[in-house]
């Protein structure tokens, strides 16, 4: 057991710099000190990546960081990834383990070599790709192991500097899909048209593969939520959804748009209003010293108001920033939502999306992706705030 031979030069396609990511190990060891924990054993590919700069599609087999308090963090990966490993970061502990091995055993015996099995450690239970089997083998082989849960999501919600230059690359990229999926709106025109000038045109400016597809709906479809691009060819008088988001070294921005072919219904004007207001609400009440519940409450307020709150079901918002498949978003780190009372701080993101719907007829929104600043906020888009009307 041991590290091989790259072929790759350490760090090389490294997202950030390697005192960048020191500085979060850092970080991160000061939560593991405060939580009373020895080692973390890291599994989401987001903690992961945020730690170590690693990211591969392949993060639906077994990966594991071992973060330590006191000594040099571990990786254990599928020998397939180990070349992606060592050019994405730059950590020099590496057990990578055979197709044919069981990577809990695999675990185990390092930690056992390390001498670590007697530590205090924990894991992150709240983790995407944890499957109830491999985190029951955990349990049962290490025994003592606890819940080490949201010590890395902490870190995440307030982005450094570098992380928010990849947020606004992100955005610019967004903006250019999302102005080309408007353009192609209109009679005749697929779904799938719309969708194919929005992520052309997203990759085109630079965007890679992002955590989510877009989310683009048309006719009585575009009344249910989460509904997304199926052939429809558009008609006058349907209501358009769009909403996509693109990505920046697995940092994402997103931005929502409604549009309409022809007459627009009195009722779907007043709730696009509502969704502009209760949004632009949202933004001037979101600044350091406000708490997450706190901004919700003012969304919500708008909408209560108007008279919609039953076709307002959610959050007004939440966390966006490093991100893989199967969300763009950082929902687990953070949400807008009501009973959240983390405050917020400068160097927060958020998506804040607006939607109303009369179920199985329409949907109308609007959204930002806004930068928490000293003073308010920031927001990243340049396109209008409206209905667009074909």
């Amino acid at each position: 057991m041991g590290t091989p031979k790259a072929v790759v030069k350490s760090g090389s396609e490294s997202a950030f710099s390697k005192s960048e990511l020191a500085g979060r190990v850092k970080l991160a060891r000061r939560e593991l000190v405060d939580r009373n924990i020895d080692v973390l054993l890291v599994t989401g590919p987001e903690n992961i990546f945020y730690l170590t700069g690693q990211q591969t599609p392949g993060y639906y087999t077994y990966q594991v960081l071992l973060l330590p308090v006191d000594a040099e963090p571990v990786f254990i990966i599928r020998q397939l990834e180990f070349n992606n490993l060592v050019a994405n970061s730059f950590l020099e502990q590496i057990y990578p383990y055979s197709d044919d091995a069981d990577p809990v055993n695999v675990t185990v015996d390092v930690i056992s070599k390390l001498g670590w099995e007697n530590k205090r450690l924990a894991i992150d239970e709240r983790g995407w790709f944890l499957p109830i089997a491999v985190y029951n083998a955990l349990r049962t082989r290490l025994q003592e192991i606890t819940d080490g849960s949201r010590v890395i999501e902490r870190l995440r919600a307030v982005k450094s500097s570098a992380e928010l230059e990849k947020i606004e690359r992100a955005a610019f990229y967004v903006e250019a899909g999302m102005q080309a999926g408007l353009t192609v709106i209109g009679e005749g025109a697929s779904e799938n048209d719309i969708v194919a000038a929005m992520m052309g045109e997203a990759i085109a400016a630079g965007s890679e593969y992002v955590g989510m597809e877009p989310l683009v709906s048309s006719g009585p479809r575009c009344g249910v939520p989460h509904s997304t691009w199926r052939r429809r060819r558009l008609t006058t008088g349907d209501p358009i959804f769009v909403e996509m988001a693109a990505c920046h070294d697995r940092y994402h921005a997103a931005v929502m748009r409604s549009a309409w072919i022809g007459q627009v219904p009195d009722e779907a004007r007043r709730m696009m209003d509502c969704c502009c207001r209760a949004l632009q609400a949202t933004l001037d009440f979101l600044k350091p010293g406000t708490t997450c519940a706190e901004v919700h409450n003012v969304c919500q307020g708008i909408i209560d108001k108007a008279g919609y709150t039953e076709n307002f079901r959610k959050r007004t918002g939440y966390s966006i920033g490093i991100s893989f498949a199967p969300d763009w978003g950082e929902g687990n780190v953070l949400s807008l939502f009501s009973g959240v009372d983390t405050v917020v701080q400068p160097g927060m993101v958020f998506h804040i999306p607006p939607a109303l719907r009369v179920y199985g007829q329409f949907t109308v929104g609007v959204s930002e992706t806004a930068i928490v600043t000293e003073a308010g906020n920031r927001t990243l888009s340049k396109i209008p705030q409206k209905l667009f009307e074909v």
